[in-house]
């Protein structure tokens, strides 16, 4: 199925703030071939984001942040969450790459100059809301990494970890790291790890081996 099988019957914006907040009502074709009744439903339109894991080949070490996250405390986990560095493409004129550079430099502190390898394109929440992720990732010199970082005019205060790859892995399997965008690019890093390294630690004129990726579509 596809497009032509979703009849917007109409759609009403109940909030506009940070993230804006619309009903639509619609009807869907079934899978027995009629349509459905009218169905109300609220989305939130969150927008296009990226997020890009820092990894460290050399170190076998990945940079990740932490910040609180109001949300995941009223969801019953921990509001200090651990991620990869992220944001929304929300400035004309940015490619997705070009937010990931800049949010690696806004969240963490580092300048990303060699490639970004494309992870996956996820969708967080298909039921409520409209935020499509791209995940990435790039290399980094993990020595360099630390402090405390952030926008302070949005009300950032992100403190940045390296963790070893093994331990960022085990600390996933607790619970301890329980963000999606997360989740993601740490099990890419998992199957890709070894094939990475030796990307990274080859001449950029010779062939790069292949990196095991689901399809982009979102």
């Amino acid at each position: 199925m596809n497009r032509n099988d979703v009849k917007i019957i109409g759609k009403t914006n109940l909030y506009q703030g940070h993230f804006r907040l619309d009903k639509y009502r619609f009807r869907q074709r079934k899978f027995d071939g009629s349509w459905s009744k009218t169905v109300a439903r609220e989305v939130l339109d969150r927008g296009a984001a990226v997020a890009l894991l820092l990894y460290d080949p050399d170190r076998d070490a990945v940079v990740l942040i932490e910040q609180f996250r109001l949300p995941s405390m009223l969801a019953g986990s921990n509001g200090w969450q651990i991620e990869p560095v992220a944001g929304l493409t929300d400035k004309a004129g940015e490619s997705e790459q070009d937010v990931a550079r800049r949010e690696a430099k806004e969240e963490a502190g580092l300048e990303v100059t060699g490639e970004l390898v494309f992870v996956q394109r996820i969708l967080p929440s298909t039921g409520a809301m409209t935020e499509r992720v791209s995940i990435y990732c790039a290399r980094v010199d993990s020595r360099r990494a630390g402090g405390v970082h952030g926008n302070a005019d949005e009300g950032e205060d992100i403190r940045v970890l390296v963790k070893p790859f093994r331990e960022a892995m085990r600390m996933m399997r607790t619970g301890a790291i329980d963000n999606a965008h997360c989740v993601v690019a740490l099990y890419w890093l998992a199957a890709n790890r070894a094939k990475l390294k030796r990307r990274w630690a080859q001449p950029a004129t010779r062939r790069k081996p292949r990196l095991a990726s689901k399809s982009s579509r979102a």
